[in-house]
């Protein structure tokens, strides 16, 4: 019985259709912030709602009647157990704030999809290298901030009157949104800043996010090796097993025929006659 439970559940049809149940899910959870939608297909979409549910708690079930102890032990089960626990989760009173975090069953396409798991796997495996880019961008930013304030506070106070808020200024520049109008309201009294912004751009955008990309498309790479080598693996596997069942096969075969007096002699004729 768990055989056939652990077959039905692993089978690409059935995957697929829980990609389905997930985007019209999604979909609907969407249409429920449209006020008049609800008024008119309220009803429908809370059925709708409900019927994905089940079917996510009815997968969640099988997979841990299927997998018992080695259920928890797979993280991206721990995943969606999460998820489909907040969605089961009483939505009244002062738990009213988790109706808004049903949409996060949205993000069970992530585990449903082979592809998007990889993309955070290797996400994930970048996040130590990440750290260090992190502390980096931490101190230029800082040491950005303090300049700024000292050299700029008294003639752009809005946007470097103390710390908090040149740091707050310099992040928004870093990502470039209206740094052009910052940098021409403290040139007109400063004409040389427009070096310092410079610097600072070319620092953190162009050098310090790029060393986020390559990290990040560094672990997607590997990500990549280590499933080739996998499947690689599993294909020689099946190969070699395939390969002694043949040999197997021939055997018992050469023993029936040696049995039943039908093995070839030397000079080529079968035996017997």
């Amino acid at each position: 019985m768990r055989d056939r439970i652990r077959a039905f559940i692993e089978h690409p049809r059935f995957q697929r259709v829980i990609i389905t149940v997930i985007l019209v899910n999604a979909a609907t959870l969407g249409l429920e912030t449209f006020p008049s939608i609800v008024a008119e297909y309220g009803a429908a979409l809370r059925v709708i709602d409900h019927a994905a549910l089940y079917v996510f708690v009815a997968e969640l079930l099988a997979k841990l009647y299927v997998e018992r102890s080695r259920f928890f032990r797979d993280p991206w089960n721990v995943f969606d157990a999460l998820i489909v626990g907040v969605a089961l989760a009483p939505a009244s009173g002062n738990l009213s704030v988790l109706r808004a975090l049903r949409i996060l069953r949205a993000l069970r396409l992530i585990s449903a999809v082979p592809s998007l798991r990889r993309v955070v796997s290797a996400l994930l495996r970048a996040m130590p290298g990440m750290s260090s880019i992190v502390v980096l961008l931490a101190l230029v930013l800082y040491v950005a901030a303090v300049m700024s304030t000292k050299l700029y506070g008294a003639t752009a106070p809005g946007y470097f009157g103390d710390l908090q808020t040149s740091l707050f200024t310099l992040f928004q520049t870093m990502t470039g949104e209206a740094w052009p109008d910052i940098a021409r309201e403290v040139m007109a009294v400063h004409p040389g800043a427009w070096v310092f912004f410079v610097v600072f751009i070319l620092l953190c955008s162009f050098v310090v996010l790029n060393l986020f990309m390559a990290v990040v498309v560094s672990a997607m790479e590997e990500e990549s090796a280590e499933e080739r080598a996998e499947l690689e693996s599993h294909a020689e596997t099946s190969t070699r097993l395939i390969l002694d069942e043949l040999a197997a096969l021939r055997r018992e075969v050469a023993e029936l025929r040696e049995t039943n007096g039908l093995w070839p002699d030397e000079a080529g004729s079968p035996a017997g006659r």
